[in-house]
């Protein structure tokens, strides 16, 4: 036998006892840490099987700094994606403009809580409700000519919108502009109260 053939056999020896070390009746006892290191010094102890011990040793560790290094970057990645998202959550939520996400019949599926505040009530009780039924009468038909507009294909639409009077009775005119959802088949409205930057609505 070459001296080749005969490492490979010691190495498929070494190999061999270890599966079948593991599937026999110590495999639960092998299966536990100190065990398994206990059966690789047994292997490091035999001069024909140590230096494919101490080689399978060096792997073992390499192979478990590897899965630290990759439980630290996950970590890390988690760290940032969850910060990324809470701050995203703040500029969504208290933005100055109401964003509302509605499909093709206006009806409400996603409001930040400033849109919550214009129709006066919370996000959670607002979805699946109509945003014209917040508008006043005349308001109805330039809203959906505004999504009409989206629909026939301009990028953006813009409009003058009346909400329905305050409990003061004071009118309550908001600044519209309408997109598509680039997530789904309805639209991304914006309102924004009169008095701050108006936009130039389109012809």
């Amino acid at each position: 036998m070459t001296t080749v053939a005969r490492k490979r056999s010691r190495t498929d020896s070494l190999r061999s006892r270890a599966v079948a070390r593991l599937k026999g009746p110590d495999a639960q006892a092998c299966a536990d840490p100190l065990a398994a290191l206990r059966v690789l010094y047994e292997f490091a102890s035999s001069p024909t099987t140590a230096p494919k011990a101490l080689a399978l040793l060096h792997e073992l560790q390499v192979h478990q700094v590897e899965v630290d290094l990759q439980e630290e970057e996950l970590r890390r990645s988690r760290v940032e994606l969850e910060n990324a998202l809470n701050r995203r959550i703040q500029l969504y939520d208290y933005a100055p403009v109401g964003h509302f996400v509605v499909d093709g019949n206006a009806m409400l599926l996603e409001l930040n809580r400033t849109g919550a505040t214009l129709l006066g009530s919370e996000p959670d009780s607002l979805r699946g409700q109509s945003l014209e039924s917040f508008l006043a009468a005349e308001a109805v038909p330039t809203l959906r000519t505004m999504l009409a507009r989206v629909v026939e294909g301009a990028a953006t639409a813009f409009a003058d919108l009346r909400l329905q009077s305050a409990p003061d009775g004071d009118p309550r005119c908001v600044h519209a502009s309408a997109c598509r959802d680039p997530d789904g088949g309805g639209f991304l409205i914006g309102l924004m109260g009169i008095g701050q930057t108006k936009q130039t609505p389109v012809a």
